[in-house]
């Protein structure tokens, strides 16, 4: 998404408001929404985790074991999630699991991350312009990785996965 598209805007109870430009949500830390994806291996073992391209205009460089990204204006937090899936790690037709939301909340980003789920063995294609490598990271390592906060993961996806991790086990 450019700076001139539209996204939606979703008040502090994370209602969807109205729609403003990439932009103005970033520029003025506009309340709004994200979906994120957690591919797991079928056999529940693994997750995917990537490296976000240097040129990101938020958490640059840093991993992530979350696909996603901001909802667009008209877009179901669902719709939003399978489109996300699908242009950053090559995954389509795969069921996605609504796991929770939580709030990410650190202007000039605030933002309610709606979590979904994802079983896959397939293959994964990254989408250049946002993600320079991955690959799957055993569960226990990442749960080790969200606990460090020196390690490199993104704040919002380290405090999605420790989520995550608090009701799965």
């Amino acid at each position: 998404m450019g700076g001139d598209e539209l996204v939606a805007i979703y008040d502090a109870d994370g209602a969807p408001t109205g729609r403003a430009t990439r932009a103005r949500v970033r520029a003025e830390g506009l309340w709004h929404a994200a979906s994120v994806v957690l591919v797991r291996s079928t056999d529940g073992r693994f997750a995917y985790v990537h490296q976000r391209s240097p040129d990101k205009d938020v958490f640059p460089s840093l991993h992530d074991c979350w696909a996603g990204g901001v909802v667009a204006a008209g877009e179901t937090p669902a719709e939003c999630a399978a489109r996300e899936l699908a242009e950053e790690l090559g995954i389509s037709g795969v069921s996605l699991a609504p796991q929770f939301t939580y709030v990410f909340d650190q202007p000039p980003i605030r933002c309610h991350n709606f979590a979904f789920e994802a079983a896959w063995d397939g293959p994964v294609v990254h989408q250049a312009e946002e993600i320079v490598d991955g690959g799957w990271l055993p569960l226990p390592d990442l749960r080790r990785w969200a606990e460090d906060p020196e390690s490199p993961l993104v704040p919002d996806g380290r405090l999605g996965i420790l989520e995550w991790f608090r009701r799965h086990g």
